[in-house]
Parts: structure tokens; C-alpha cells; sequence
């Protein structure tokens, strides 16, 4: 009987049952005073007491737990976390508490991470990418080019060529800090035979860290889209010479990389249903935006979230004319600290 007055649904059945009985008996009690059979009103102010008591104990042990397993399922619907959809203290009743155990069971990482790589692969497949053979036509392309003289050309398309395997090849979750920046340095490179001079690149460590920072473990693919969406939405835009910087830093459990441009910034609208989007979850983070064509911010606020928990990811700021800076914030691990 204890383990099932645990549930809400137990104490509200106990509550109104034993509200009947005391309205019943203080019904009772008051028919016979005004009969007066019975003379002293002790007997009324004892079942009003009864009765004053239990509504206390029905606002402390159902009203209370009901609010706060409602708040629970509203933020549940919102995406802001999945960890307990319910009051671990009152579960609003036993198929409750098992749904809850299903769902926990449903959202483990490893099972939807291995899911995300599949659906990675389908892309790629959907999207008609063959690697060897787009790696292969590459090098053809620059084999030509060197033979007649058009070295930009064959840098350019060198370029290309490891800005793909390393996008394409080996779906992975975590590669090295060091791997990150190489192809997002990259990806910027190819960028320049574009924009020029127009745009600059500076990485700038934390004066206090050595090069050890470069071991640390993050998602692949997260500085680049980020560097991209900077480029595409900030500084193409931009009258004249345009500047991105890549801060590192380092506390003692995380890492913090700011990506920050001087672009033309966005709008408060813009920007406030930015930071609504980060601040929603969902699960389909490896699918194309629509309007870009690239991995969106959100869709790596979301793999980051899956990955470490909902305390790290994404957060921007902006503003008109000045510029915007993404901070991602993520977990402080080395290779050799994820296998122990």
C-alpha cells in the first residue's frame, strides 16, 4: 500500500474519498446540533479541523507535486531537456513512471548517434556523392592543371579535394581540436580564391595554454559551418575588408572556442529567433537546411547537446553593424580521457 500512495493518481482517489466521509460526517454532526441532540459544538469544530486538515495535506501532497510534475512535462515539450519527463519524488502514476523508463531507454546516446551516422551515409548516397570517384576526378583535374602551368588552379583544386575527404570520409563523432582547425583553415583557403583580401582568418590561443589545447576532442564538422554561416550571412555583405577570428580558451573542465566577425550583424528579430532555435531541441541534426544548403548552427547546437548534455553548445550574440560572435562551449576531454 505505501509503494502505491506513492503515485498521484493514489493520493488524489485517498483525498476525495476521505473528503466525502468528513463532509459526510460533518453534514451529519450539524443535522443533530440544529435537532439538538447533541449540545456542545466541539463536535462540529473537531470535524471541521479534520476537515481543515485534510485539504492542508491535499494542497501539500497532490497540488504541489501535480504543479511540479506540469512544469516538468512543459519543459519536456519545449526541448529543454529529456533527462525526466516526471517528479521522481511523486510520479503522477505507474504507466507514467514506465513510459518515462522506455523513453530513457529510447534516447540512449550511442543508439542515436549510431542512427546519425546512417543517416549521415543516406545523405551522401541521396545526394549522389561517390567519394573515389569525386576524390579521383579532382586529381585528374589537378594533373591537368600542373601540366599546363595554371598552379592556382591545382591549388585550388588540392584544396577542394581535402576540404571533401575530410567532410565526406569517415563519419566520425570526435576528431582532435588540431584536425577541426586544418579543415576549417581550409575551407577559408578556398574561400579566398573568391573574396581575396577582402576576408582574413586569426586563431588566437589563450596565452596560457600550449599545444596541448590542439589534442582536445570535439564533433566534426563544428567550426566550419560556423566559420561558413560568419562568411555567407556576415562579411559578403560587408562593404570592404572583413575579419574572422578564432578564439580559443580553456577553464578547467571546458572549452571555449568564440567565433566572432566584424559582418554586418543581424537584427534583434533575427537574432532572437536565432537563440529560440538553439534553445530547442531536436534530433534531426545531420539534415540539410533548406534555405542554405549547409549544416546549420542549430542542427550543431543540437549534436554537441546530444553528445555532452544539455549545459554545453551554442550561444550568439549580435549586433547591427558591429558584428557577431557564436561561443561554442564544450566539454575539456583528450582522446586517451574518453577511452578510460
Amino acid at each position: 500500500m505505501a509503494k502505491r500512495v506513492l503515485y498521484l493518481e493514489t493520493r488524489v482517489l485517498l483525498l476525495v474519498l476521505s473528503l466525502v466521509v468528513s463532509l459526510g460526517y460533518l453534514g451529519v454532526l450539524s443535522l443533530l446540533y440544529r435537532q439538538e441532540r447533541i449540545q456542545s459544538l466541539l463536535w462540529l469544530l473537531s470535524a471541521m479541523l479534520v476537515l481543515a486538515a485534510e485539504l492542508t495535506y491535499g494542497y501539500r501532497a497532490v497540488f504541489l507535486p501535480y504543479r511540479r510534475t506540469k512544469h516538468i512535462l512543459q519543459l519536456f515539450a519545449s526541448g529543454y531537456t529529456f533527462s525526466s519527463i516526471i517528479d521522481d519524488n511523486v510520479p503522477l502514476n505507474k504507466e507514467l513512471e514506465a513510459v518515462n523508463t522506455t523513453l530513457q531507454s529510447l534516447l540512449n546516446t550511442d543508439q542515436l548517434m549510431n542512427a546519425s551516422k546512417r543517416q549521415a551515409q543516406f545523405l551522401a548516397l541521396q545526394n549522389q556523392i561517390n567519394p573515389h570517384f569525386l576524390y579521383n576526378t579532382l586529381e585528374g583535374i589537378r594533373s591537368e592543371a600542373l601540366l599546363a602551368g595554371l598552379d592556382s588552379v591545382a591549388t585550388m583544386t588540392e584544396a577542394l579535394s581535402t576540404f571533401f575527404r575530410y567532410t565526406i570520409s569517415n563519419v566520425e563523432n570526435l576528431v582532435t581540436l588540431r584536425q577541426e582547425l586544418d579543415n576549417t583553415k581550409n575551407y577559408f583557403f578556398i574561400q579566398q580564391f573568391r573574396f581575396g583580401t577582402r576576408i582574413k582568418l586569426h586563431i588566437v590561443f589563450d596565452e596560457n595554454e600550449n599545444q596541448d589545447v590542439l589534442q582536445y576532442r570535439i564533433p566534426k564538422l563544428t567550426l566550419q559551418p560556423i566559420v561558413e554561416n560568419c562568411i555567407v550571412h556576415g562579411l559578403e555583405c560587408k562593404v570592404g575588408e572583413g575579419n574572422l577570428l578564432i578564439r580559443i580558451e580553456t577553464s578547467p573542465s571546458r572549452l571555449f572556442i568564440t567565433i566572432r566577425d566584424d559582418g554586418v550583424g543581424m537584427t534583434s528579430e533575427i537574432l532572437e529567433r536565432m537563440q529560440k532555435n538553439l534553445s530547442t531541441r531536436s534530433f534531426d541534426y545531420v539534415k540539410r537546411d533548406e534555405y542554405k544548403g549547409g549544416i546549420a548552427l542549430v542542427n550543431v547546437n543540437n549534436r554537441i547537446k546530444l553528445l555532452f548534455g544539455e549545459q554545453y553548445g551554442l550561444s550568439v550574440t549580435s549586433q547591427p553593424g558591429v558584428g557577431t560572435d557564436v561561443m561554442i562551449r564544450l566539454p575539456r576531454s583528450k582522446e586517451e580521457e574518453n577511452q578510460t
